[in-house]
């Protein structure tokens, strides 16, 4: 059982910041940690009404059979904000309603839950965590991981990353900002820092 104050801390940041590595280092420290972007690709793969509004707002061809038709949804949506907006006006509500679900699972055994989503400051959604982490890169840095580990071209990066509200504009708004242009192990150390920081808030 869990006693005392719990928090809700949201990891962010741009296409290619590496925001998924420092949670993974949270998560193998053996913190709970909710991945929004994993809960939304269910919520679009199993929930028929969703199935239902997105073919509607953008045609059939956005599921294979059963499948997402991934590409696309990229191809289609990412580079217009609109779209973008659109689908994530159908997702967003959904996916915190489920991250709300989870953390207060969590919180059951832990003071404190981590939530991984990109649009954070995009979504207007900050005060739904009690702290926001920013994690920041050199756009070349972030450029060159997209495309060697996302495999994206350098256009669909530049596509998604001109949807996301610049770094600098989040720093402003972030409760820590940790800059991911070196090692993984320094970013490791970086998301063990983290934790060391917040853990005297809980008492």
């Amino acid at each position: 059982m869990s006693n005392g104050k719990k928090i809700k801390v949201a990891i962010t940041g741009n296409i290619g910041s590496g925001k998924s590595t420092f949670t993974k280092f949270l998560f193998e420290a053996g913190y709970p940690v909710i991945l929004a972007d994993d809960i939304s690709k269910e919520i679009l793969a199993g929930d028929p009404e969703v199935r239902k509004e997105v073919v509607n707002e953008f045609g059939a061809e956005s599921f294979q059979g059963n499948k997402i038709n991934k590409k696309y949804i990229a191809d289609n949506i990412f580079s217009d904000p609109k779209k973008l907006n659109k689908i994530n006006s159908i997702l967003h509500p959904r996916v915190r309603k489920r991250i709300d679900y989870l953390s207060e699972e969590y919180f059951k055994t832990s003071n404190i839950v981590f939530v991984e989503a990109a649009l954070i400051f995009e979504s207007k959604i900050e005060n739904m965590y009690d702290y926001v982490v920013l994690v920041t890169a050199d756009k070349s840095i972030r450029m060159k991981r997209s495309t060697m580990t996302n495999k994206f071209s350098e256009e669909d990066f530049i596509k998604r990353d001109n949807n996301q509200i610049d770094q600098e504009s989040k720093k402003k708004k972030a409760d820590f900002i940790f800059t991911n242009d070196g090692s993984k192990d320094e970013l490791k150390r970086k998301a063990i820092l983290l934790v060391n920081l917040l853990k005297p808030t809980l008492s």
